[in-house]
């Protein structure tokens, strides 16, 4: 199989329960529920996507002729000589319509510790160590286990409330304000109702914050 990858590049996990975590970012190209084209957004089934995941174009981007030369390139980015544990965050886009097992075994193989940041419109391949999904308003949700489960709040569609996800097989429920317009009220919202309800979290965007990638 021949992956196409946006970029690949070395940084801190900016959201959720990895916060922090160095780690090696894998975005693949390509979404299910929007084009990457912004006179396709309106009409998207996820209109709200903050990140470029079109073409090869990004840093340590390209095409990659099997998962032997896609762990390899993933491994590049990882400094040398560190004690730590590898980590690759395998997002998009969305990654899995190509991170399949071939790749997992490969990142594996490289001594990666695997973490996947998907819709849950796709069932996630054996072998990923942590799943993170981000469920998205009128897109139906096949991943319904996994690590951590960080809505991006609020999505008025009544598919996309929080407490439609609490009864789920997730470690972490995470709130992540919406990054639009109303950004300060959104997060207002979110600590509103993290506070009533404590089974969720706040997960804000770190890397934004910070003024990393």
């Amino acid at each position: 199989m021949t992956y196409t990858v946006r970029e690949i590049y070395f940084t801190l996990q900016g959201e959720g329960a990895q916060t922090g975590r160095p780690a090696v970012f894998l975005r693949f190209a390509g979404c299910n529920l929007w084009s990457g084209r912004e006179q396709d957004r309106a009409e998207a089934v996820c209109k709200f996507c903050d990140t470029q995941f079109v073409g090869t174009g990004g840093p340590g981007g390209g095409k990659f002729e099997d998962a032997s030369e896609l762990a390899a390139a993933v491994l590049d980015k990882w400094p040398r000589g560190d004690e730590g544990i590898p980590y690759v965050v395998c997002t998009g886009g969305e990654p899995l319509l190509q991170l399949d097992e071939d790749a997992v075994q490969a990142l594996h193989k490289a001594g990666f510790e695997i973490g996947v940041e998907t819709n849950g419109t796709i069932k996630a391949p054996a072998g990923i160590d942590w799943i993170c999904v981000s469920p998205k308003a009128g897109a139906g949700l096949l991943q319904l286990s996994g690590n951590e489960l960080k809505l991006v709040y609020p999505q008025e569609e009544d598919t996309a409330q929080p407490e439609r996800f609490t009864e789920l097989d997730f470690g972490y429920f995470f709130l992540q304000p919406l990054d639009n317009a109303a950004k300060e009220k959104n997060t207002r919202d979110a600590i509103e109702y993290c506070v009533s309800n404590p089974r969720w979290r706040l997960s804000l965007q770190t890397h934004k914050l910070i003024g990393i990638p």
